[in-house]
């Protein structure tokens, strides 16, 4: 039986060059991993740029640490059409087994890819792998929630500390911190978007992202959609270093695409307020 093919895309709005150049590279490790253990054939990376024209270069220099791993395109998104509709502009265009999106501020362990494709090969019940993961400086990031409340989403966003502290046994009730800190593979209900690989086949069949969320959100709704059809799972085998940050700490313009999304979140799949 030939190995397995991976597809993988990467979308970007003026990223952090130096960054993005460290996903990539990351990124290319692990699947040449893949590929000398035998458990990977064909890798090929979709960039879908969001950004302007003019500051694409650093995007297609960033391209070559993925040289040798597989074949590359960079996609002009014609604007900034949002995280899920970039996403899915290379949906069609999908010729493999598995699919991994991925931010362009996320770095890879080298062991990642193997050990999520080896899950996904040893559990067919499971159509997506969501990772362990770290900040650069080596603090856990819980990136597997429960089924968030509206009360727990403004807490953790836009409380003040003391608040925060009040309440931690319900923030840590929803990163499921519980499960995190047993290091064994568990069923999941939500995962993060900065990092999903998944079986291309059920990603096209629930047709992608959707597209009405523009950014925040989008993988919540991916979540529940492919979890009607298959376990989502958290793999800690599978290790990655996140360096991204919440929507609060990026000024009002995130705040304001965080609540609108929040609000078709809960209007789509049901309201929790407490």
């Amino acid at each position: 039986m030939a190995a397995p093919a991976l597809s993988a895309t990467i979308v970007t709005y003026r990223p952090d060059a130096a960054l993005f150049a460290r996903a990539v590279a990351s990124l290319s490790r692990s699947v040449r991993r893949a590929s000398e253990e035998g458990s990977l054939g064909e890798a090929a990376l979709f960039v879908v740029d969001n950004g302007p024209e003019s500051e694409r270069g650093a995007v297609r220099s960033a391209l070559a640490a993925w040289e040798g791993a597989g074949g590359a395109e960079l996609v002009a998104a014609n604007g900034n059409v949002g995280y899920g509709r970039a996403n899915n502009l290379v949906l069609d265009r999908l010729r493999s087994d598995f699919h991994l999106v991925m931010n362009p501020d996320v770095e890879l362990d080298a062991a990642t890819i193997p050990a999520a494709l080896a899950f996904l090969r040893q559990h067919p019940e499971v159509g997506l792998v969501a990772p362990d993961a770290s900040d650069e400086h080596g603090t856990p990031q819980f990136l597997c929630k429960r089924y968030p409340s509206l009360w727990v989403l403004l807490l953790r966003g836009f409380a003040p500390a003391p608040l925060r502290r009040r309440f931690a046994r319900r923030l840590e009730d929803y990163e499921m911190r519980d499960v995190v800190v047993r290091g064994e593979p568990a069923r999941v209900p939500l995962a993060s978007g900065c990092f999903m690989l998944m079986r291309t086949e059920l990603f096209r069949r629930v047709g992608g992202f959707d597209p009405r969320f523009f950014l925040y959100f989008e993988d919540y709704d991916l979540s529940l959609r492919l979890g009607r059809e298959a376990q989502v799972a958290y793999v800690p085998r599978a290790r990655i270093v996140h360096h991204g940050g919440e929507a609060a700490r990026k000024g009002p313009r995130h705040i304001a695409w965080f609540v609108r999304s929040a609000w078709r979140f809960f209007a789509t799949h049901g309201w929790k307020l407490a």
